[in-house]
């Protein structure tokens, strides 16, 4: 039991992982202010409550649904 727990925390983690590596590429991309205004910057305007709940709530749709896919083949 204490595996799966450990399982599970770990992929959330690797997702939401994921998703803040993908607002902070995009802080710096084209259309981004990440470059003008700087890496503390956009680190700070991608850390809120809203963003958080999102990379959550995507890490654990994105867990289950790997679950679901992993006993099912």
């Amino acid at each position: 039991m204490q595996k799966a727990i450990w399982r599970a925390v770990i992929e959330v983690g690797f997702i939401v992982f994921l998703f803040y590596s993908n607002l902070l590429m995009g802080e710096f991309g084209r259309s981004g202010k990440g470059a003008q205004m700087g890496l503390v910057w956009a680190i700070q305007d991608m850390l809120t409550p809203a963003n958080f709940l999102i990379a959550l709530a995507s890490g654990v749709v994105g867990y289950v649904a790997f679950e679901f896919l992993r006993r099912k083949f």
